[in-house]
């Protein structure tokens, strides 16, 4: 089968490497769709995602749909349309029993923080454990599909910010979290005003349903208009934004990861309004929530903007970099 895999920075080539054999309570996959994330990018161009560096070929790729192609327990037939929850989870801990992602010694498809690495789903078959795969209901294409990820990482902080309905709701950044983030929101309700500082993306954040858009290059967010903030971005600079523009006993949301070395960030509206501050890392089982979101909502499908072949993964890449002209970029199998 081929196989994509990054050797180092700005090197990824295409193999061929043999089919994985699932195992007993395993489920192979023909993978269809792959989205390329952030720390795919990260992988790429830099050869680490943070502090967690490629030392053997990685595969990049968490977010996928294909079809099942083969379920040695019979359970789940040939042919039939899935994603997949990307997670491993690790050890339980006192105090946070109910929060399997934030355990311990957990993985991640396509992650270089284990070793040996995590290998992804840039392959045309993937083995993963059935209680991993998700089975798609019939008004969700497989193509559609490959944002749940993604959108369960936008429901997932969104839920951390409570009920949203009839509320405001600031979306600051609308690359591809973002636009999930932007049509979670609307979906639960609220009003949204999504930021960035290009038209492009500001357009695709109209096109997921938000009723306004501010590019901040040129506008001025309005302070304390906000009752809840979702910080997308990933930029340090915008969480002083965040911060300022969020009603006094409002809540911000912090859904973009951030560079992990020390910024200047203006807290003082933090302490004067008694602002709730969250980080949302991941998710739980929000997939289950966000493959009923993409079932209802065909509109969200025009998040993606770019298909690719794996052996375009140069192209693909340079194309995800360029937020102007791009919001999800996926690699078509």
């Amino acid at each position: 089968m081929k196989s994509l895999l990054i050797e180092k920075a700005l090197t990824a080539d295409v193999r061929e490497v043999a089919v994985p054999q699932p195992g007993e309570g395993q489920v192979r996959l023909r993978v269809q769709y792959v989205g390329i994330c952030g720390s795919d990018l990260h992988y790429f161009y830099e050869g680490a995602n943070g502090a967690f560096v490629v030392r053997e070929s990685l595969v990049p790729g968490h977010e996928l749909s294909g079809r099942v192609d083969l379920d040695p327990s019979g359970v789940l037939a040939e042919g039939t349309p899935v994603t997949v929850h990307p997670a491993r989870f690790g050890t339980p801990r006192e105090g946070i029993e109910n929060a399997p992602h934030l355990w311990p010694g957990g993985s991640y498809l396509g992650s270089a923080s284990t070793w040996p690495h995590t290998q992804g789903a840039a392959s045309e078959y993937l083995v993963v454990e059935a209680g991993m795969v998700r089975v798609l209901p019939d008004a969700l294409p497989v193509r559609r599909a490959v944002l749940a990820e993604p959108l369960a990482v936008a429901l997932h902080a969104l839920g951390k910010a409570g009920d949203v309905e009839g509320l405001d709701v600031l979306v600051t950044g609308s690359g591809p979290i973002g636009l999930m983030a932007v049509a979670a929101a609307v979906a639960a309700g609220a009003r949204v005003t999504a930021t960035d500082v290009l038209a492009g993306p500001l357009e695709r954040a109209e096109a997921v349903g938000a009723a306004a858009t501010i590019d901040v290059t040129t506008e001025a967010v309005e302070p304390n208009a906000y009752a809840v903030v979702l910080e997308c971005s990933g930029v340090p600079v915008s969480i002083s934004t965040a911060l300022k523009a969020v009603r006094p006993g409002g809540t911000v949301v912090q859904v973009g990861m951030l560079p992990d070395d020390p910024r200047p960030v203006n807290l003082a509206p933090f302490i004067s309004k008694e602002v709730r501050y969250l980080g949302a890392f991941r998710f739980h089982d929000e997939i289950d929530q966000a493959i009923a979101l993409l079932a209802a909502n065909p509109g969200i499908e025009s998040a993606v903007t770019h298909e690719f072949a794996l052996t375009d993964a140069d192209q693909a890449f340079a194309t995800a970099r360029d937020s102007q002209r791009s919001g999800k970029v996926v690699f078509a199998l």
